[in-house]
């Protein structure tokens, strides 16, 4: 991808170390863009972010990750004035030019277990769905916004499906987090058009992800999407990779407060 409107901008991935996250992350450095990352990994499971973070390099592009809990406010906080620190050292670019949120952290679950009667995900599960899969991108962006990381120009991209307005079994307390994180990209769209920040909901076509494999259904949803997306394949991250980097050219501002599907017609409905 070439795009020289990107070169040498920063993005910000919020949930970078698989799947859309390390897609997009590796579609931007390939676009000319550096990347902090946000992560949450275990030792077993760093080897992966090594190597994204060197693939990132390999194209000549910086690499900065942070392995904490993104919806940790402290945390948070601590990595964006890191961040801030950064970009003032450098004496570059001052602002951020892609946020993406794609946090894939919630409970699977019926609402009601249909068989027994008995309640099925707790208060607390739907409560932390919501938290990390949607509110937690107003917090990234209120902060950001309070440190001067987001101007004129910057994207900011959450990451939703087909489930926003669709019923899958198990999906429940992840699909209230979709719908609620579109809503909350509107309104962003809405409060930041003054300040030249666009936002807009990616809704990707059913794609092979870490975050796929854990819905039970997620072998039938791919096997639909197989049989009938008319573009006759599935949708891949690096899909989702390439439209970002598509959508966060200089003169791409005026796209905002949508939900754009990345899907090869998917969603469209063929009788």
């Amino acid at each position: 991808m070439a795009y020289p409107s990107l070169e040498d901008q920063w993005a910000l991935i919020l949930g970078a170390s698989s799947g859309f996250g390390a897609a997009t992350a590796t579609g931007l450095a390939q676009a000319g863009m550096n990347v902090f990352g946000v992560h949450l990994d275990r030792r077993s499971t760093m080897p992966q972010v090594e190597q994204l973070t060197a693939e990132i390099q390999s194209h000549g592009r910086e690499a900065v990750f942070y392995n904490m809990n993104a919806a940790d406010e402290a945390k948070r906080r601590e990595a964006l004035d890191d961040m801030r620190g950064r970009l003032d050292a450098a004496g570059g670019v001052p602002t951020i030019r892609v946020l993406q949120h794609s946090l894939a952290f919630g409970t699977l679950g019926p609402y009601v277990d249909s068989e027994t009667g008995a309640a099925g995900i707790t208060q607390r599960q739907l409560e932390m769905t919501l938290d990390v899969m949607a509110n937690s991108l107003i917090y990234w962006v209120q902060d950001m916004i309070e440190r001067k990381l987001l101007g004129k120009g910057s994207k900011i991209y959450g990451m939703t499906s087909a489930g926003d307005i669709r019923v899958i079994p198990q999906y429940a307390a992840v699909s209230a987090a979709k719908a609620a994180l579109g809503s909350h990209l509107r309104q962003l769209a809405a409060e930041l058009a003054p300040l030249g920040i666009a936002a807009n909901a990616i809704k990707a076509g059913v794609t092979p992800t870490p975050a796929l494999e854990k819905i039970p259904t997620g072998g039938l949803l791919l096997d639909y999407a197989r049989e009938h997306n008319p573009s006759g394949r599935i949708t891949e991250p690096a899909d989702v990779a390439r439209a970002i980097a598509q959508l966060s050219t200089d003169d791409s501002n005026w796209i905002t407060g949508n939900t754009i599907n990345v899907d090869g017609g998917e969603d469209i409905t063929i009788i």
